[in-house]
C-alpha cells in the first residue's frame, strides 16, 4: 500500500517540478529554474504530493501581496481586496486518476481558510480548451468571473469563495 504525504517543497524538488512543468506545458507558462527559485521565494504556497518517495503533484500558488505579477494574478488583484491564487497544479501522467489534484486544493483551501483568505482564484485555457480542468474546477464550486485573452490564447478567470 503506498503511502501518500503532502508537504512543503523544498530546494531538492525543484528537478522534479520542473520536469512536471514541462510534461504540462501545452496548459501552463514555461518555468524554468531561475523563475521557480523567484517564485518559490514568493510564493505564499508551494507544496508537493509525495508518494512512495516520489513528487505525484504540485501547486504553487500566490496571495495578493506577495512579489509575483503574472497577468492573471494582476487580474484577480485589480478585482479582488485578498485572494489566494493558483497559479499551478501538475499531477505526473502515472499518478492522475488519484484525485491528487482534490487532496492538494483541499489543502489549499484549508491553507486559505486558516489565514481568513476568502477566495482562491485560478485561470483555465478557455482556447484552447482545457476541458479536464475546466470539470475538475466546475465540480470543486469554481465559477466563472471573467475572461482574458493573452498569448493567442483564452482564459476563463475562476473564484472559488471560501
Amino acid at each position: 500500500m503506498s503511502q501518500l504525504v503532502l508537504r512543503d517543497a523544498v530546494r531538492a524538488d525543484w528537478p522534479s517540478l520542473l520536469a512536471l512543468n514541462e510534461e504540462s506545458v501545452h496548459f501552463l507558462s514555461p518555468m524554468d529554474e531561475e523563475k521557480l527559485a523567484a517564485w518559490s521565494n514568493a510564493a505564499s504556497y508551494l507544496r508537493v504530493a509525495e508518494e512512495d518517495g516520489q513528487i505525484a503533484a504540485f501547486l504553487l500558488a500566490f496571495r495578493k501581496g506577495d512579489g509575483y505579477s503574472g497577468v492573471n494574478f494582476r487580474w484577480f488583484a485589480e478585482r479582488y481586496d485578498d485572494f489566494l491564487y493558483v497559479d499551478r497544479i501538475v499531477v505526473a501522467p502515472q499518478f492522475r486518476g488519484r484525485r491528487l489534484a482534490d487532496v492538494l486544493y483541499d489543502d489549499i483551501e484549508a491553507f486559505a481558510r486558516a489565514r481568513g483568505i476568502a477566495r482562491v482564484t485560478c485561470e483555465v485555457n478557455a482556447e484552447p480548451p482545457n476541458p479536464v480542468s475546466l470539470r475538475f474546477h466546475a465540480r470543486r464550486g469554481f465559477r466563472d468571473v471573467g475572461r482574458e485573452g493573452y498569448a493567442g490564447k483564452i482564459v476563463t478567470m475562476l473564484e472559488r469563495p471560501l
